[in-house]
């Protein structure tokens, strides 16, 4: 089974989904996973989106 298309989602995003996560401040990883607390709302990447669900860490310095 051919696996071409995998992936191809993100080539419309803005520098392939790449840049600097908001919560670990981490250059050129891939910002794909919207994440909400309150009535913020920013894409993280997936090691902050799991630390946000553990909560480890957080999108709003207390």
């Amino acid at each position: 089974m051919s696996k071409a298309h995998r992936g191809k989602g993100i080539w419309e995003e803005f520098s392939r989904g790449r840049g600097q996560c908001p919560v670990c401040k981490r250059n050129n990883v891939k910002i794909l996973y919207e994440q909400e607390e309150g009535d913020v709302k920013v894409k993280v990447c997936k090691i902050c989106k799991a630390a946000i669900k553990h909560g480890k860490k957080r999108l709003v310095p207390s």
